[in-house]
């Protein structure tokens, strides 16, 4: 065989160079409460869920969820097309909220939410319960019948769950959009779903500043003409044009609102919600969730990951606007009774210590953060959290993007007080639920791996030609048999659905990601296949240069991508921010960091660029926008859907420092 041929064979998988082989036990102090609490247990489940996955879900359908007709049939077909509680009525609403009804849940505290300014207000089970009813009364009034469309463009403020169960509970499928999207990409969502309603706030409170929604949707709505009615929530008090037969005030409708509203009976497929995810393409993907497996997916993986008991404050940071908010925020964390922590603004404001100042106010049991937010604690200082009391916390959880191994033993050892599990857990939009995770109390956990799959997730890393990779081969991370809470299709576009899911290995699901599994049986998330670095023949994972690059102490954050090179074929150019203790970084740094890369990896992966940078495109959840550093590494201008960056102007400026 040739080197060239050589080097095209062993391109067909992911090499991966970095190993951590760190094993950290269960803490001694963590004394598991709802879920597992050995291993045998979890691989009992496991087997019985791979085994026999229809006689494993109907059963815990039966014991998780209330139904008001029991289903027939636990599931039908194949994947893509599978269907789940065939036969089965229930409705969302019910499982978040009227089965805590008339139990000692009833006066607990469901939402305890803290205003950016500081103001606060506590529902318990029962005002969430009558508040869900009069806002489902609200939209009847307003016209909107089972199997609308409903937008939901709003702060963290409580009504924006109480809009969602509401939307729920007369049948109503929801489409929540993050309240810092533009006009534009508001608009295409409406019109993609064709939504009947929207609902927002006059404006929210960031870092300070009012941020406009209600202006905004004013403007999107000159080009969404389905949307017929408008609700408006007074959050700040500042000015709004209410036009009138088209917008209504909140208060005034919910004072004339009735307290008691039945929930509607709905078929298990029945879609819930739409959320709308950026494609490389410029039209965002609606991934559409149905009822009754995703709100049995949504309590199981909160009830065994986050081991919510009845005495725990539960604190997801994430904004219901994305999947994980959905996830664990709303439907999953109140299905279990939990009392949740929201906090409407910015972690940083007024200063760097808000989110401990927080958990030391309402003394935060379980945290589930993203590792950029880490990072960006860890760049701010460890003087922010060794000014506050973190003793409360007993479990800390991470979502989002793979976490480095630097940032997970900074949350290991300053925030959890190495006395905290950590679950790492690996999900997607399109999964609707946790499907990789440690289970605290269980596993034993390696920074920067999410472990081992949950019961009825059955994994495998194969290769581009769907051949099954053995241990520590970097390949893609498919799904082998069908789970509950999947995404149902993309809405409107189900041929769009089967080719970007179900066509890269015929029948198994693939949603972009890149993986390993060790020898002992855990995973590790190699980044997207897209972001693959071809250096040389070789196939090199982005996460772990990355990773590399933010062991150093100089670096705060990093990102990796590929651009055209002569030689090798890509060429690796790293994107740095560094530290704040940092000043001025230069030649001798950049040199200083490409050497740290060939010391910890090796020699190919040699950094051809390091690039400074003051800030890194992200999304509005907080991941880093890589086909955006692509481009520019590139020189090429930048297409695709940018409506998820948050801040255009960082892109700019990269622009302009590379010209």
């Amino acid at each position: 065989m040739s080197q060239s041929e050589s080097q095209h064979a062993e391109s067909h998988n992911i090499e991966n160079m970095l190993h951590e082989e760190r094993l950290f036990p269960v803490p001694k102090a963590f004394k598991p409460q709802v879920s597992f609490k050995s291993e045998e247990e979890y691989l009992a489940a496991w087997n019985h869920a791979k085994d026999a996955p229809a006689e494993f879900w109907g059963q815990i359908a039966k014991e998780n969820l209330v139904w008001e007709t029991p289903f027939e049939t636990v599931m039908q077909g194949d994947m893509p097309e599978t269907k789940w509680f065939q036969g089965g009525k229930l409705n969302a609403s019910v499982q978040c909220v009227d089965k805590h009804i008339g139990t000692a849940r009833q006066n607990k505290a469901a939402i305890i939410w803290e205003g950016e300014p500081g103001d606060v207000r506590v529902l318990r089970y029962q005002d969430l319960y009558r508040e869900v009813c009069k806002f489902a009364n609200v939209l009847k009034t307003l016209g909107v019948q089972m199997g609308d469309r409903v937008t939901i463009y709003m702060p963290m403020v409580p009504e924006l769950v109480i809009a969602t169960l509401a939307c729920a509970r007369i049948g109503a499928t929801h489409s929540i959009i993050f309240g810092g999207f533009s006009a534009d990409a508001i608009a295409d969502r409406n019109n993609d779903a064709k939504a009947k309603l929207i609902i927002t706030a006059d404006a929210g409170w960031r870092r300070g500043k009012e941020v406009s929604l209600k202006k905004t949707v004013d403007e999107s709505l000159a080009k969404a003409v389905t949307v017929e009615k408008v609700v408006v929530y007074r959050r700040t008090g500042c000015d709004v044009e209410m036009v009138p037969d088209r917008d209504y005030w909140w208060h005034e409708l919910m004072a004339k609102a009735q307290a008691e509203c039945e929930p509607t009976p709905l078929d298990s497929e029945h879609p819930l919600f739409i959320l709308y995810t950026s494609g490389s393409t410029g039209k965002p993907k609606g991934v559409l969730h149905s009822t009754a497996g995703y709100c049995l997916g949504a309590a199981m993986t909160s009830k065994w990951v986050f081991d919510i008991a009845d005495t725990d404050t539960y604190w997801c940071t994430a904004d219901v606007g994305w999947i994980t908010g959905h996830s664990y925020v709303v439907y999953g964390p109140l299905s279990q009774g939990a009392s949740i922590l929201m906090y409407e603004g910015a972690p940083n404001w007024p200063d760097e210590g808000r989110f401990w100042q927080l958990i030391e106010k309402y003394r935060v049991s379980i945290f589930y953060t993203a590792p950029t937010a880490i990072r960006s604690f860890m760049k701010s200082g460890d003087q922010w959290p060794q000014q506050y009391d973190l003793s409360s916390l007993r479990l800390l959880g991470t979502v989002g993007e793979p976490i480095n191994p630097k940032a997970w033993m900074w949350y290991h050892t300053i925030i959890g007080g190495e006395r905290c599990p950590i679950v790492d857990t690996w999900w997607q939009t399109e999964t609707g639920g946790i499907m990789l995770s440690p289970l605290p109390g269980v596993t034993a956990t390696k920074p920067g791996s999410c472990t081992k799959p949950l019961p009825g997730v059955v994994p495998a890393i194969m290769s581009e030609e769907g051949e099954p990779l053995g241990d520590n081969e970097g390949g893609l991370l498919v799904m082998t048999q069908p789970w509950p809470h999947m995404l149902r299709t993309l809405y409107g576009d189900h041929e769009r659905f089967k080719e970007t899911y179900f066509s890269k290995i015929p029948g198994l699901y693939f949603a972009g990601d890149g993986a390993r599994r060790d020898q002992d049986g855990y995973f590790w998330i190699l980044g997207r296949v897209d972001d693959v670095l071809n250096v040389s023949g070789h196939r090199l994972s982005t996460m772990e240069v990355e990773s590399a690059l933010v062991s150093h102490p100089s670096v705060a954050e990093a990102a990796v991508v590929g651009f055209p090179h002569d030689l090798k074929g890509e060429g690796i150019c790293c994107f740095v921010t560094v530290n704040t203790s940092t000043a001025n970084p230069g030649e001798d740094l950049k040199k200083e960091l490409i050497n740290h890369v060939r010391k910890q990896i090796g020699a190919l992966a040699t950094p051809d660029q390091v690039r400074f940078a003051a800030a890194l495109p992200k999304t509005r959840s907080g991941k880093i926008m890589r086909r955006l550093l692509r481009d520019i590494a590139a020189g090429k201008e930048t297409i695709g859907d940018t409506t998820t960056l948050e801040d255009y102007n960082v892109v700019a400026k990269l622009r302009t420092e590379d010209e």
